[in-house]
């Protein structure tokens, strides 16, 4: 892992996404654009207290990897978080970059929220969030897994 840099990402306009923009739209997810689309327009810049948007980069500087912290704004509690636009480079995959990503936001979240939770729908993003102590649940509006943290 010390050929990546894990960075908290304080201006998206910076970053050069389409990588991994044109990535996910080939894979059928259209996150990405929603994220950069949400960034601009000033619906979500992740800079609310207990927010943040963090990137991984290999040692060219090239983004592989994306992620970021919310206030769930499907429920009223302040005290539940959000995992949101969650992306991984395919070139990536199965090599820890997610789960380096994934430990940073849990870990960053616990300073702020009781609960952790995220959707996803496809089977192997259920499966690496279960192998890092999410439950499987709709116990919470919109999502498909939440974790407790305290």
């Amino acid at each position: 892992m010390n050929h990546f840099q894990l960075m908290k990402i304080n201006n998206l306009d910076t970053i050069d996404l389409n990588q991994l923009i044109n990535e996910s739209i080939e894979e059928g997810f259209g996150f990405l654009t929603r994220l950069v689309n949400d960034y601009k327009n000033g619906t979500n810049t992740f800079n609310k207290f207990g927010e943040a948007l963090y990137g991984v980069f290999n040692v060219k500087g090239v983004l592989v990897a994306i992620g970021g912290l919310n206030i769930d704004t499907f429920s009223s509690e302040q005290v539940i978080g959000r995992i949101r636009r969650f992306y991984v480079c395919k070139e990536y995959r199965r090599s820890g970059i997610g789960s380096m990503l994934l430990t940073k936001i849990i870990e960053d979240a616990k300073d702020y929220y009781h609960v952790l939770v995220l959707y996803t729908d496809t089977k192997t993003g259920a499966l690496f969030y279960s192998s890092h102590g999410f439950l499987m649940s709709n116990m919470y509006a919109n999502s498909t897994h939440y974790k407790m943290l305290k």
